[in-house]
């Protein structure tokens, strides 16, 4: 009897059965800790109610596997490219051709469009990786741009500080006019128009595209399998309200924009406001 005992709770005896569901929930435990750091006040709309479990699973199956991630793989993008996507805060780090700080648009009372740019662009990066999905955070010019791989990339901006017209207001959404993967390019687009507009309430206006945004550098330095857009979240002079305090509703138009693209949801490109 006390030699029964003795062996039900000796570990290094237990059943394969018992050890295997043992590891299991160990590996499932720890991945749901680490995913549960990263939780916001908001859950994007896109995700539904089950994805979020068939990400942990995922995640468990490949920690127990042992399978590699990109940097233990010797950066092998081709391997986790649907696992991630890349978003960039416009403006942020230095600039690659004057080796300073760029600030982007600046307002008189100084408000910058890079302040605005990177605050949405945090919030957008603990939306994904609240939704399971992996985000990095990528500078301006990041050397991480060359060649990257990602199932989207998106570039985050904003517009023009001074007044124009009253009709300086709203938001644009472009993608590479050159680009590989045009129908892929084109989707991601339609998905953050139609997802922005829906968060936002502001207006669309594709009218005001210029060449800065279909001819964006970073479109020439991923990799030409990477479908990527670049936003105008809105004018800094008539939408600075919105843009200053509301930086979690243009997160949430983004996220639930590349969750669209990624879960293939239905879109439409909104109505076209006149452009300023």
């Amino acid at each position: 009897m006390s030699g029964r005992s003795h062996r039900q709770s000796d570990p290094s005896i237990l059943t394969p059965g018992v050890s295997q569901v043992l590891r299991q929930l160990g590996i499932c435990v720890g991945v749901a800790a680490a995913l549960a750091t990263v939780f916001t006040a908001w859950t994007p709309a896109s995700l539904r109610p089950g994805e979020l479990v068939e990400q942990l699973a995922a995640a468990a199956d490949r920690a127990g596997s042992g399978s590699p991630t990109s940097a233990a793989n010797g950066g092998n993008a081709e391997a986790d490219q649907h696992l991630k996507v890349g978003i960039v805060a416009g403006h942020s780090g230095l600039n690659k051709y004057t080796g300073l700080p760029d600030p982007g648009a600046v307002c008189a009372d100084g408000l910058t469009e890079l302040d605005v740019n990177a605050k949405i662009a945090d919030l957008v990066v603990s939306g994904m990786e609240a939704a399971g999905i992996e985000a990095d955070l990528l500078q301006e010019f990041d050397t991480r741009l060359t060649g990257y791989r990602a199932i989207a990339l998106v570039s985050i901006h904003a517009d023009a500080c001074v007044p124009i017209n009253d009709q300086a207001t709203g938001y644009k959404v472009a993608a590479a006019l050159d680009t590989s993967v045009p129908d892929r390019a084109q989707r991601l687009v339609t998905c953050l128009a139609d997802r922005y507009a829906q968060a936002t309430d502001l207006a669309y206006r594709p009218g005001s595209i210029t060449r800065d945004m279909t001819e964006y550098h970073s479109f020439y330095e991923i990799h030409n399998q990477t479908p990527a857009a670049i936003i105008e979240t809105g004018f800094l002079y008539l939408d600075r309200d919105f843009l200053s305090q509301h930086p979690d509703k243009a997160a949430r138009g983004i996220a639930e924009g590349i969750l669209c693209y990624i879960n293939n949801e239905p879109a439409t490109l909104p109505g076209e406001g006149e452009g300023p």
